[in-house]
């Protein structure tokens, strides 16, 4: 499973073969056919089993291919489960603020934190969906642009109200704050040339600097 998730992350889903994850394994093409019945049900289950936590019951093996659309039904649900922070949804429902600073941060850790927590899953769609249109629209359209959206509508109001320091653009900022914590969550892991850094300590270090940016002294 970790060395068929490496191999479509590095590879993406149209190029990834069995024979390229034989090869990683150091096995022959055939012994995988024990396991999965195709790449297709080799993918699905990857996307299963990537982040799961507590860990998952194994099927029956061979591992069958999925009906069509299983996949995309279950990525959807997975993001429908953890896709935007509660306390982006608490802070969008309160018609007051009491504390703008906390406020931010609470969403910016939450944010850092589900990101961190799935970030295999993140990295094998990121790198596969461009390969699988239905995964695409399910992950560039609906799961990070509804996060933007979402995240968007907050900075707006928050800068409406003069909480926040006026931007041009609330949309922009949203992505850059996205982008910002997936990089230090996700992508500085698979990075050719990593920067050594604790994980506590980039968490961190992101929460207080979108902290600081956005928040007016």
């Amino acid at each position: 499973m970790d060395c068929a998730t490496e191999v479509f992350i590095e590879q993406g889903y149209a190029r990834t073969q069995m024979a390229d994850v034989a090869t990683a394994l150091g096995v022959a093409k055939g012994t995988l056919y024990l396991y999965v019945e195709s790449k297709e049900a080799l993918f699905d289950l990857v996307a299963r089993y990537a982040d799961a936590e507590p860990p998952m019951p194994w099927p029956p093996l061979p591992v069958r291919t999925p009906k069509p659309g299983a996949t995309v039904k279950y990525v959807r649900e997975r993001l429908a489960q953890s896709g935007v922070p509660p306390a982006l949804v608490k802070a969008l429902a309160q018609r007051r603020t009491a504390d703008i600073r906390v406020e931010l941060e609470a969403i910016t850790r939450e944010l850092y934190e589900a990101v961190a927590r799935n970030r295999r899953g993140i990295k094998l769609l990121d790198r596969s969906a461009r390969d699988y249109p239905e995964l695409a629209a399910l992950w560039f359209e609906g799961g990070r642009g509804g996060l933007i959206e979402l995240l968007a509508k907050y900075l707006e109001d928050r800068m409406r109200r003069k909480l926040l320091r006026p931007l041009p653009d609330a949309t922009v900022a949203a992505r850059l704050l996205i982008e910002t914590v997936v990089f230090w969550a996700v992508h500085r892991h698979w990075d050719p040339h990593p920067q050594t850094v604790d994980e506590s300590v980039a968490k961190e270090t992101v929460v207080r600097f979108v902290v600081g940016a956005l928040v007016k002294e």
